[in-house]
């Protein structure tokens, strides 16, 4: 069993991760923004001042504050300002449409939102924004006041809320505390290993708030993160050059982008020696394509979720030389903070009284259930959201055991394998159809982009997308002949992608395009 201690209920602020790393490396640039740069002692003393401002505008500890600000040096000026006054910073998506706002405010309950004049128009328009009793924008008019202390905060104050859910459904709102960043921080301070002298370019919002608690330097990458298909690779790489970036972590359709450039250019970053990706399945065959790009840096894949962050990692040396496809994706060993079990699939509530229940209930190795993780680093709560928590939590005592959603089995060495959402598999009268399977099949064929099963009238249905020109009548074949279930071939455009990562399919929206 892994210990938690998230109950252990001491004065802490995990802003102050950052204000020791500003007296350390107080002349060390803390982030670049395309011509933009600060310094740690600089943002500290931002940070101090923003504090000081929401203060006066009337923001209090505990309030929920709604942040609407692209990754920039604004929103972490501003994130840092919010933990510091013991304040509760509410992040949305820069993705996220006018009506997923508005369920994510009516979730959240908010006394006030930040941001830029677009967001204060959209509220003229959005009946859960005019409650909103506190509305500010990006910049802030020094305080009045000579000297700010906020109230102390503990461990069990919650310092940040965001939103799990893909783009459809009911939003689940993350109760991330003081001390649960604390610990996702040395989890993932842990697996990444970031060095003061590293200049990262962190593609994902968290990151950079840990190496901000580090004192490294972060480069923010120079696209609009609300349409990841119009990035201009040639510029990020350019970034990476100027600023010597020697760390990169980012989506796989980040990394894919990238590593394509290099390779059509002949070009390389030569100062990059780390690459860590996470957030959708990356397959043997991209896992080549980022070993070609990058063969003088370490490439890891990282598996996890936002309630649980990592579960389990793989270099790309490894997974390409899987040979096990047919059965499930090898996201490799599990973290030595994570725990997993492999349970029976079930959409009930899971109740175990004991760890030895739970290990009573667990599966063998090699067979297929629901992956099940527990560690300090697991987030156990929602925001206002019992069903969520009864339908995805496992309480024994006082360890949190996160259902993940995602089917898979441990193998016989201890690595962990996927086969799909567990929503997603195919029950037939022959057995169960893991998609995820056929979908790490379809990426060994040439000319193939992306491809997946759908049920729809009883009928096994694949939905593929294809490179340009790509003879369909080659792939045809392949398909029906890996499992004689397939009764239709479906060759579609572009393939609906999640808005978050633009990596995973978008299964919902793919069926209504069959439709």
């Amino acid at each position: 069993m892994i210990a938690t201690s998230a109950n252990i209920n001491l004065d802490f602020n995990i802003a102050n991760l950052f204000f020791q790393a500003a007296k350390r490396n107080p002349t060390t640039i803390a982030i670049i923004e395309k011509e933009q740069e600060i310094t740690f002692e600089d943002l500290a003393q931002e940070v101090k001042a923003t504090a000081a401002y929401f203060h006066e505008k009337g923001i209090r500890k505990g309030d929920r504050v709604l942040i609407f600000v692209p990754m920039s040096i604004d929103l972490y000026r501003m994130v840092l300002a919010l933990f510091y006054l013991g304040a509760t910073a509410v992040f949305l998506d820069e993705w996220v449409s006018r009506k997923r706002l508005d369920l994510c405010c009516e979730i959240a309950q908010c006394k006030a939102f930040i941001g830029g004049w677009k967001v204060r128009f959209l509220a003229l328009f959005s009946k859960s924004l005019r409650k909103v009793p506190i509305r500010l924008g990006l910049n802030h008019i020094p305080s009045k006041q000579e000297s700010f202390n906020p109230l102390p905060t503990k461990k069990s104050d919650t310092a940040l809320i965001t939103f799990t859910t893909g783009s459809t459904g009911t939003p689940k709102a993350a109760k991330r505390t003081h001390g649960f960043l604390y610990e996702q921080f040395k989890a993932l301070e842990d697996k990444i290993d970031p060095q003061e002298t590293d200049v990262d370019m962190p593609i994902l919002p968290i990151v950079l708030l840990i190496n901000l608690g580090v004192g490294c330097t972060s480069v923010i990458a120079d696209f609009n993160a609300r349409k990841p298909e119009q990035m201009n690779s040639t510029r990020i790489i350019q970034q990476m050059k100027t600023h010597r970036v020697n760390r990169l972590v980012a989506s796989p359709f980040v990394v894919k982008q990238l590593a394509q450039s290099l390779l059509q250019t002949n070009d390389q970053v030569y100062t990059l020696e780390k690459v860590f990706t996470g957030g959708a399945p990356v397959f043997p065959k991209e896992a080549r394509l980022y070993a070609q790009a990058f063969p003088n840096t370490k490439v890891e894949i990282v598996y996890g979720s936002t309630e649980a962050e990592p579960i389990s990692a793989i270099e790309v040396e490894n997974l390409i030389q899987e040979k096990t496809s047919a059965k499930g994706l090898n996201v490799g060993i599990p973290y030595h903070k994570t725990a997993v079990r492999i349970l029976p699939i079930s959409d009930e509530p899971i109740q175990c009284e004991t760890e030895d229940d739970l290990l009573e209930m667990s599966l063998p190795k090699g067979t297929i259930g629901e992956i099940v993780v527990s560690g300090a680093h697991v987030l156990r709560e929602y925001i206002n959201n019992e069903k969520a928590l009864k339908r995805n939590k496992i309480f024994i005592e006082d360890t949190c055991w996160h259902r993940t959603g995602d089917s898979g089995f441990i193998d016989e060495n201890g690595q962990l394998f996927l086969t799909g959402r567990c929503s997603s598999l195919i029950k037939t009268n022959t057995g169960i159809i893991a998609p995820f399977v056929v979908e790490n099949y379809l990426q060994t064929l040439e000319g193939v982009v992306m491809g997946t099963l759908i049920q729809k009238n009883n009928e096994i249905i694949a939905v593929v997308e294809l490179e340009n020109g790509t003879n369909e009548s080659s792939i045809s074949d392949p398909i029906k002949a890996f499992d004689k279930r397939i009764s239709q071939i479906h060759f579609i455009e572009k393939m609906p992608r999640d808005p978050r990562h633009n990596s995973k399919i978008d299964y919902e929206r793919l069926k209504e395009i069959i439709s």
